[in-house]
Formats: C-alpha cells, sequence, structure tokens
C-alpha cells in the first residue's frame, strides 16, 4: 500500500488530495482552503504564505490519519513568481498575474526584440502577464536585491524541503525558456533586465526534490514526505489527468476552471507562423510532451456573477436558472480586456451588449445563459483552429477540471461542435499530480499506462450530440472575435 498526496491550488481555492493505492485506488480530500489575491503594497498580491500554512495543516491532517509516509506532489497557477534574497528570505508577497503593471508591457519589451522572434524561440502565447513581462515591469530595486527566483509550486516546494527547482512545465508558461536548447534564452532575459543567474535549476516532470526540511519533520506532526516534482503546472498535470485510452487517438482537452485550457498533446511543438498569429502556445508538459494550447476566459465571469450577487444562488443553480434561457442571444468575446478583473462583472456584461447593439440580459439566468452560450461558442472556434493549426481531426473533446460538472455547458458544446464530449474527471488536475508522484514511484511503466488505469476507476459522464444549431451562430460568433 502507498499514498501520494496532491497539493493542488487554484485562483480561488486550494485542496490536497490523498490517493491510497493498494492495486485499486481511493481518493479522499483531505483538506480545502480558500485562496485569492487582495490589493497590498500597492499591487493585486497573493499571500504566499497562508498558502504554505494551508499545505502544512493539509499535511498534519494527513498525518492524523495514521499515515506515516507518502509522496507530496504540488501544482498550481503558472506565471507568478517569488523572489528571495541571499538567505532565502521572501522580498514582498508575489504580485497576481491579474494587477495592472503589465498593462503595454508586450507592446514595449517588443521594441527590443520582435514578436516574431520571441514566438520562434518559446512558442509560447502573448499574454501580457507572462512571467517575462511582469519581470520586465518589475521594480528595480527589488529585483536588484533577488538572490534568487522561484515560481509559486516551486517555491512552496522549497519552503517543505529547502530545494529550490524550476520544473519545466510551469516555467515554460514564463515565456523565456528556449524551445531549441531546452534552457533559458539569455537574449530575452537581458532585453527584460533579468540576471539568469537568479534562476532556479530547471527540472523535468517527476523529479525528486527531497524530503521536509528538518525544521518541518522534527516536529513530528507531519508524514515521513517525500516531494516530487509534478507537472507543477496546474494544466499540464490537468492534461496527465486525462482519462484518454489507447483507443482514443485524435483527441483534445479542455481543463475548465477559472481559466479554460484548450489544445491537443503534441510531442513537437508547432511554432510556425499561423500559429503565432492565432495567439496558440507551446506550453511544456510531462514527459516530453508539449501542450499545443489556447489560453481563454473560463469560470471567471460565472464567478464573479456569483460574487456580485452575493452568492444567492449555488453555481448549480445558477445553471438551473441559465436552462429555462434560450441560448446564444448574444455574441460576447469574453476576452476582452474589459473582463479580466472590472469592478463590476455584471455591468460590464452588459455594457459590451449595449454598445453592440445586443440583447441586454437582466436575471441570472440571462446572464449566465449569455456565459455559457459565449463559453461554448469559444471552445468550438478554437476546435477549428486547432484542426486547422495541427492538420487533423478531432473526434472527442475531454473536459476535465471543475468545469466538467456543469451539464449545460458540456451539452452546448457537443451540440455545436457535433461531436462526443467526455466530462470528467472534475478533480483531472490533482489526479494528474497523483499519476506522476505513482510513475515516479514505479507503479506504472508510463503515462499511458497510468491513463489506462486512470479511466478504468472512474466515472465519467459521455455527451452526444442533441441539438443542431444553425451554422450562422459561429458565423456570427466568429466575426465578434475577430474584431480584435
Amino acid at each position: 500500500m502507498s499514498y501520494h498526496v496532491a497539493v493542488d491550488i487554484g485562483a480561488s481555492s486550494g485542496r490536497l488530495i490523498l490517493a491510497n493505492y493498494n492495486e485499486s485506488i481511493e481518493f479522499t480530500e483531505v483538506h480545502r482552503f480558500k485562496n485569492g489575491f487582495s490589493y497590498r503594497d500597492g499591487k493585486e498580491r497573493w499571500d504566499i504564505q497562508h498558502l504554505c500554512q494551508e499545505v502544512l495543516n493539509g499535511l498534519r491532517k494527513v498525518k492524523e490519519l495514521g499515515i506515516d509516509s507518502c509522496t507530496v506532489g504540488i501544482d498550481t497557477w503558472a506565471v507568478d513568481y517569488v523572489l528571495l534574497d541571499e538567505d532565502g528570505a521572501l522580498l514582498a508577497n508575489p504580485v497576481a498575474y491579474r494587477d495592472s503593471r503589465t498593462q503595454g508591457a508586450i507592446e514595449s519589451y517588443t521594441e527590443s526584440v520582435s514578436a516574431k522572434t520571441i514566438y520562434e524561440k518559446t512558442g509560447i502565447q502573448f499574454l501580457e502577464f507572462n512571467t517575462l513581462y511582469q519581470l520586465y515591469r518589475e521594480e528595480p530595486a527589488l529585483l536588484s536585491q533577488a538572490d534568487r527566483l522561484l515560481f509559486i509550486p516551486d517555491y512552496i516546494a522549497y519552503f517543505l524541503t529547502g530545494k529550490a527547482v524550476g520544473e519545466v512545465s510551469n516555467v515554460s508558461s514564463s515565456q523565456f525558456l528556449n524551445l531549441r536548447s531546452r534552457d533559458y534564452d539569455h537574449e530575452l532575459l537581458v532585453a527584460a533586465n533579468v540576471p539568469v543567474t537568479i534562476l532556479p535549476t530547471l527540472v523535468e516532470s517527476g523529479t525528486v526534490v527531497g524530503p521536509l526540511k528538518q525544521s518541518l519533520s522534527e516536529q513530528a506532526i507531519y508524514p515521513d514526505c517525500t516531494v516530487i516534482a509534478v507537472a507543477t503546472h496546474d494544466t499540464a498535470s490537468a492534461v496527465v489527468g486525462v482519462p484518454a485510452t489507447e483507443n482514443s487517438k485524435n483527441w483534445a482537452y479542455l481543463s475548465s476552471g477559472t481559466w479554460s485550457l484548450i489544445g491537443i498533446e503534441t510531442t513537437t511543438p508547432i511554432n510556425s507562423e499561423a500559429a503565432r498569429l492565432a495567439n496558440y502556445t507551446n506550453e511544456w508538459g510531462a514527459y516530453g510532451t508539449y501542450r499545443f494550447l489556447k489560453n481563454i476566459t473560463g469560470m471567471w465571469s460565472i464567478q464573479e456573477i456569483a460574487r456580485m450577487t452575493q452568492y444567492e444562488l449555488t453555481y448549480a443553480e445558477m445553471a438551473e436558472a441559465a436552462s429555462t434561457v434560450a441560448p446564444f442571444q448574444q455574441f460576447i468575446n469574453l476576452n476582452d480586456d474589459r473582463f479580466t478583473n472590472p469592478d463590476n462583472m455584471i455591468e460590464a456584461i452588459r455594457s459590451y451588449c449595449r454598445e453592440t447593439n445586443q440583447v441586454v440580459p437582466q436575471t441570472i439566468g440571462e446572464l449566465v445563459m449569455a456565459v455559457y452560450s459565449n463559453l461554448a461558442l469559444s471552445y468550438v472556434y478554437e476546435i477549428k483552429r486547432i484542426e486547422t493549426l495541427s492538420d487533423q481531426t478531432i473526434d472527442t473533446l475531454h473536459i476535465v477540471g471543475g468545469g466538467s460538472n456543469v451539464a449545460l455547458l458540456n451539452q452546448l458544446t457537443a451540440d455545436l461542435l457535433n461531436r462526443k464530449v467526455i466530462a470528467g474527471p472534475g478533480e483531472g488536475t490533482a489526479y494528474g499530480n497523483i499519476l506522476v508522484q505513482m510513475i515516479q514511484q514505479g507503479h506504472f511503466e508510463d503515462v499511458q499506462a497510468a491513463r489506462e488505469f486512470l479511466s478504468a476507476k472512474i466515472e465519467v459522464v459521455e455527451y452526444l450530440p442533441q441539438t443542431q444549431y444553425d451554422a450562422t451562430i459561429l458565423e456570427q460568433f466568429t466575426k465578434e472575435m475577430e474584431k480584435i
């Protein structure tokens, strides 16, 4: 019998999931906590100390279950980082990617290095919050004090073990890893005024980081933990956790959470000029793979509608209210900058509809259906582009993550796509995290064997097309998307 703990932290919450493996496998959530950024010291910031303490709280609960030893893997979102001084102390709480400091940074930075050159080197899509542009806008005084930079999951691993590494699936989203050398690109870093000496040693998914540091282990309130650098980018772990069997040849994935990350798994990057112009990314995955994907908005708008209405309805009740509303009454580009971090998401949606002379949603049901309709449209729009850019036909879309539980959205997507949609697992990221730990421990030969095992052990929901919508719906949405 072996035990494996996934520390899976997203933008709004975190959780520790325990896997008990003995030929079969059981998953148990042992701890859950809130996360979020707040405005402090002139920036939107994460409370990294809070996250580290919650990880310890969760590990203590694992010990209280009578578990004396386990492996631990950590995954989080990408691009954000911490800066440490020469003693390993935190210089400041990390700035959140939704902070406004990087507005206009791409335009300014690309005066030094062209967008075409950056994409040829990295294959990473252009997002203003990429680490490259965050560092470009970092406070010079703070950067000059930095002895080391660590990305969020690597910092938590460092907090637990005292060992500093940079796992490639997360680091690749920075937009300063070179596809050819598989190392840091000095030209890009010099243009951002970042010394390469502060960057961590790169490691692949499945690398052992180390045991708990002595100051933690000697307390005897935590299990004897071995920390493994899993696919530390939550999307990379989610892709590992896609229950695609060997019979599934041409599948795409959608990791559905605050963000929607939609793409395919490849063994070679697709960094063509067409891919650059479509702003697709080639983030590094586990075991030498690449995640050719598009990072688009996800459940963020729904989360903000819930917050603005003081959570008077559960998410399930919001979807139920939306199910009584006709879909596709308005076409909204939810990736418009106005929806990134508005003061009032509801008013932002209504304002967009007024400005574009469309039906203005009033009730919660109408607002939620407007969002779900346009999320489904955006998924189909991107699948069509993936097929063109990769020169392959997608047969099945696997949806994993929290958004896989929204039956209304899944069915809308299957109908519009006119393909099979397989939803689940909801905890795909945590499961993928655990599978990498188990591969490292020798329980599975490779990731395909791990996926086959997972597919046989979990329940998923299959959605087949039921309603045929007019093709002009996608055409109208495409026009809205291509205004920008």
